[in-house]
């Protein structure tokens, strides 16, 4: 009961939340592009990332690009208050006792609650970000999926997300692995989780691309059978829209980590200089 309850945790979900929500808001364009490409079958896949940008900005006007900013940023705010929460409770509750298959297995039983408890937040987001929706705010969507669609709809793509637990915990056991080998050499500064970060999300996310397209899909009320009609002949079409997610993913989660060990340092150190004073 300690771990659930102690500062130090408090601190590392925060710290959590503030890193995930600066990362996210600065490279919102292109998680809204992420979404379009997995979601809508028509649209144009000829180009790069920018060249998607600025041909959806010219078409649509810019303020599309961060069509449900705000509700994300809440989403994402708790999403990963819950997950940073659990993952360090658990990990306290270990007395601290580490190593890759622990991060891995306790990363895998936070995503596991945090989806359980977030993924109707995660359905609302994903179709504001498309057109064919007239949700005004998170809760409003929340409210009309729910009288339309039931509990059912609020809690789509729930499997492949439970499937999906896998790209945190390996993120987190990858990023986790690679510091403690750092810090036992001495050095470790903000850059070094910056740089970290990326790595640990890079290879999360393309190990684990194909499940995060189906998840979008159904999150999104799309039909998935096209997708897996051309799964055998054209196998790459389960990769579609990984460039955008590696380029959004990536930052948000290097400047995520980065902001993250700078709130925890700050705190820590903080709370060190009472403690002294005292």
């Amino acid at each position: 009961m300690s771990s659930l309850l102690s500062y130090e945790t408090l601190v590392h979900a925060i710290a959590g939340a503030t890193g995930s929500v600066v990362g996210m808001a600065a490279f919102y364009p292109l998680d809204t592009l992420r979404s379009r490409i997995q979601v809508d079958d028509s649209i144009k896949l000829h180009g790069s990332s920018l060249e998607l940008l600025i041909k959806i900005a010219h078409k649509e006007g810019i303020h599309s690009l961060y069509r449900g900013l705000y509700p994300v940023l809440q989403s994402l705010s708790i999403s990963n208050f819950v997950y940073f929460y659990t993952f360090h409770a658990l990990r306290r509750a270990a007395m601290n006792s580490t190593s890759a298959l622990r991060d891995l297995m306790f990363g895998m039983l936070a995503g596991s609650i945090n989806v359980l408890l977030t993924s109707p937040l995660w359905v609302v987001n994903t179709r504001m970000k498309l057109q064919n929706n007239s949700y005004s705010n998170l809760f409003e969507g929340l409210y009309i999926i729910l009288k339309e669609e039931g509990c059912k709809g609020l809690w789509s793509g729930t499997v492949p997300s439970l499937l999906l637990v896998s790209n945190p915990a390996i993120q987190f056991m990858v990023y986790e692995s690679l510091k403690r080998k750092i810090v036992s050499k001495g050095y470790f500064d903000s850059y070094t989780a910056f740089l970290l970060g990326a790595i640990a999300k890079a290879i999360a996310t393309t190990l684990t691309y194909p499940l995060q397209l189906i998840q979008s899909r159904l999150r999104a009320g799309t039909s998935v059978k096209p997708l897996l009609k051309n799964m055998k002949s054209k196998p790459l079409s389960m990769f579609r829209g990984l460039e955008a997610k590696l380029l959004q993913t990536v930052m948000t989660a290097a400047l995520m980590f980065l902001i993250y060990e700078k709130v925890v340092g700050l705190v820590i150190t903080i709370m060190r200089v009472k403690v002294a004073k005292k």
